[in-house]
């Protein structure tokens, strides 16, 4: 039987990537959806949709923060689906 390596000999495990801040817009990969997180519940994030409504819980490692461009390309596609909704 051999013995694990002391702690210094060992490698570092992956930090675990840190969660983007409440007001950022995200995509959830796992449900294909934009949001903007609204703050942390336990293990998950609370993102809402861009126009409002129904929060849903998000898994962290399926989160990936919007650049600028993606978020506003993604706030433009929701006011077109609106502006669609409306006028029928």
């Amino acid at each position: 039987m051999s013995t694990p390596p002391p702690a210094a000999d060992r490698p570092d495990p992956e930090p675990a990537p840190a969660s983007p801040p409440p007001g950022t817009g995200v995509r959830d990969t796992a449900r294909d959806r934009v949001g903007i997180v609204m703050g942390h519940e336990g293990p998950y994030l609370q993102l809402r949709p861009l126009t409002g409504g129904r929060e849903w819980d998000a898994d962290p490692a399926h989160v990936l923060p919007l650049t600028p461009p993606e978020l506003l390309r993604a706030r433009v596609a929701e006011a077109n689906a609106l502006s669609r909704r409306a006028t029928t």
